[in-house]
């Protein structure tokens, strides 16, 4: 059975940090990029962060570029993405995917497999 379990969510001041983990089982994760998707209350969910397995390239989205770091543990078949300076307009829930192959670039359509998401609240 796929699975993919995102955490680390919670409540957090603006500039403040969090780190979200994505544990994958149920297929190979060397086979799929991994990618952090957001959505927030009303809005579309977006693309946040991707991470490719065949070479380790990212995608962020423009809004987190310099703020956001995702990274992967293929021992612990893991993708974390860290979030500093976090600001309110960051707060959604938050999932983690599997992409349909080894890249990633932050494309709802090019994902396979979901987990359930994370919140991440952010207060002013």
């Amino acid at each position: 059975e796929v699975q993919l379990q995102a955490s680390g969510g919670g409540l957090v001041q603006a500039g403040g940090s969090l780190r979200l983990s994505c544990a994958a089982s149920g297929f190979t994760f060397d086979d799929h990029g991994i990618g952090w998707f957001r959505q927030a209350p009303g809005k579309e969910r977006e693309g946040v962060s991707c991470i490719s397995s065949s070479d380790g390239s990212t995608y962020y989205t423009d809004s987190v570029k310099g703020r956001f770091t995702i990274s992967s543990d293929n021992a612990k078949n893991t993708v974390y993405l860290q979030m500093n300076n976090l600001k309110p307009e960051d707060t959604a829930v938050y999932y983690c995917a599997a992409s349909a192959s080894q890249l990633c670039a932050g494309d709802i359509y090019g994902m396979d497999y979901w987990g359930k998401g994370t919140l991440v609240t952010v207060s002013s």
